[in-house]
């Protein structure tokens, strides 16, 4: 016969899974325990002792068993509530590592940052403003993606990257994303020494119309000769070179002439001679970070915004 304070023992499996109660409940039900006692839990955790008591019932209707015994003085646990026990503090557990962990990537002392950017901004807007995010935030995982603007948007739109910073050569920001504008860079007319131009203060893009060009690709439109091209200008084609040192060095070795914006100006070759190009014949090329449309970015993507803005502000473009 079971004793004046004992409930039934109801049939709780050993491996329990937890329902559908509030993990609030099992703190409740944890200090309860602790404390042995309603009215001390309550004074404990800043609640009424009818509150304490309504959420302990809920546990237990939860549950379908009484969980504590109710005692002159204070409670104790039932064997259900002793087996609910280590659950219950295995939950809590969970919830103060899971706390740990979001405050840790809230602050930045864990978490990822996976960021893309095209090759001239890889010359020093990324770079300068990596380090420092490395040294502030060491603790967080970061990864770069190479490549075209328009594989970092994919990639951005897909959720594979969490910032992206992309040029806008057409003179609008681009689409699919949040666009944060970064810097405006000049146009440079890349020269081997002892060229005819090489010691002007600037050029326009008629008196080049007979020199050959190294271009990024098959189709100047694509290039950043196309708003050019859009305006009727039509650059005799040399040599295609997507890479930067290969561009420099064909143009180093007298094989034709090559635009270069100004993020790639800082890692020129020695021998080659850089002319500033009028605006009106190349406007200045936009430089933007890209975040996910609609989605705040993350607490790393967000520090590491501050920083691209505080590198590009200090960018002589």
């Amino acid at each position: 016969m079971p004793g004046p304070h004992t409930s039934p023992v109801p049939s709780v499996p050993v491996a329990l899974s937890i329902p559908h109660a509030s993990h609030g409940l099992y703190e409740v039900f944890l200090r309860v325990a602790r404390l042995a006692s309603f009215t001390a839990a309550a004074r404990s955790l800043g609640y009424t002792q009818s509150a304490v008591s309504r959420q302990i019932q809920t546990l237990e209707d939860e549950w379908g068993t009484p969980l504590f015994d109710r005692l002159p003085r204070g409670v104790r646990l039932t064997e259900a509530g002793r087996i609910l026990l280590p659950h219950a503090e295995a939950v809590g557990e969970r919830l103060r590592a899971a706390r740990a962990e979001l405050e840790a990537l809230r602050t930045l002392g864990a978490g990822r940052l996976r960021i893309g950017s095209f090759a001239t901004a890889d010359a020093a807007l990324l770079p300068r403003s990596l380090a420092v995010f490395r040294t502030r935030h060491p603790a967080v995982e970061v990864t770069r993606a190479e490549g075209l603007s328009a594989r970092h948007l994919a990639l951005l739109a897909s959720g594979d990257l969490d910032l992206a910073v992309v040029a806008a050569t057409s003179g609008e920001p681009p689409n699919g994303c949040t666009p944060h504008h970064l810097l405006d860079e000049r146009m440079y007319v890349a020269l081997p020494l002892g060229h005819r131009f090489a010691g002007r203060a600037g050029l326009r893009l008629a008196e080049l119309a007979d020199e050959v060009w190294i271009t990024g690709g098959t189709r100047p439109e694509d290039t950043l000769l196309g708003s050019a091209v859009a305006r009727g200008f039509r650059p005799r084609a040399g040599l295609f070179a997507a890479d930067w040192i290969a561009k420099q060095g064909f143009v180093a070795a007298g094989l034709g002439i090559t635009l270069m914006p100004a993020l790639a100006a800082s890692s020129a070759r020695a021998d080659l001679v850089l002319v500033p190009l009028h605006p009106e014949d190349t406007p200045r090329r936009r430089v933007y970070a890209a975040t996910p449309l609609g989605i705040a970015p993350s607490p790393a993507a967000t520090a590491f915004l501050a920083l691209l803005k505080e590198t590009a502000a200090g960018l002589a473009c």
